[in-house]
């Protein structure tokens, strides 16, 4: 039996890294997928191919979730074509890394739209139609920096800090409704964008970490299908670092 069988989820910012692999391990697991992009049109079709591929409904949507309208019409839009929404992954986010002095307040601003205000836009929005269902799951990606910080990102930092203080607030407001909210915090997670530090900046990243190598999009993938199921029905509120032992 498939996790995930009959539910549908909406994924944010699934067109690449994190959030592709969490689109594709969700389906894998039998859920219906709805997921957003920006830009990325043609990525965002060939997802939804291959996830209709897997044998689940899948459709990608152009929207904004730092956007409060945007991010409201989406989820109206989802509800029409899949008619519920069981599990919410807010992972949509950028990084417009600086030194603090040379770092403009339209790099701060923007940094904090995405990372953390499309959470508050996407969980408002999916808030309704998961009380009268009695039922949600809602996964949060934040990050190892936002637990301890790191130099020339201070924006970066704050607004995924600012996720696991949400994160623990959501949990708090709507756990007597059955409603769960997790975050994930991932490490160093190698994808297309880690690819442009180059080969020894990586290899100096591998050999500072416990488990001596980076992560994939799948191990991200895993911890948030855990979450995103029953099988973690008694977890809420809580950050799972995905890290290999970088925080411990």
């Amino acid at each position: 039996m498939q996790l995930l069988q009959g539910k549908t989820a909406i994924v944010t910012g699934a067109t690449r890294g994190i959030g592709r692999g969490v689109a594709i391990k969700l389906a894998e697991q039998g859920a219906d997928v709805a997921f957003t992009y920006v830009s990325s049109q043609d990525k965002a079709l060939a997802l939804e191919k291959e996830l209709q591929d897997l044998g689940v409904k899948a459709k990608a949507y152009k929207s904004d979730a730092s956007i409060l309208l945007e991010a409201e019409s989406f989820v109206k839009d989802v509800l029409e074509n899949f008619s519920s929404i069981d599990v919410l992954v807010n992972n949509a986010g950028i990084t417009k890394d600086n030194l603090l002095m040379r770092m403009s307040e339209e790099d701060f601003d923007r940094v904090l739209e995405v990372n953390l205000k499309s959470i508050f836009n996407m969980t408002k929005a999916v808030q309704r139609t998961m009380l009268k269902q009695r039922a949600g799951s809602i996964v949060n990606m934040t990050s190892v920096v936002g637990v301890k910080g790191n130099a020339g990102q201070s924006n970066y930092a704050a607004s995924k800090a600012g996720v696991i203080g949400f994160t623990k607030s959501v949990a708090l407001e709507l756990g007597s409704r059955n409603i769960r909210c997790n975050a994930i915090a991932p490490g160093f997670i190698e994808t297309e964008m880690t690819e442009k530090l180059g080969e020894e900046v990586i290899a100096n990243w591998r050999n500072s970490i416990p488990l001596k190598r980076g992560g994939s999009p799948e191990d991200v993938a895993n911890a948030t299908l855990f979450l995103a199921s029953d099988l973690s029905g008694y977890v809420t509120g809580q950050t799972l670092h995905v890290c290999g032992g970088m925080l411990t």
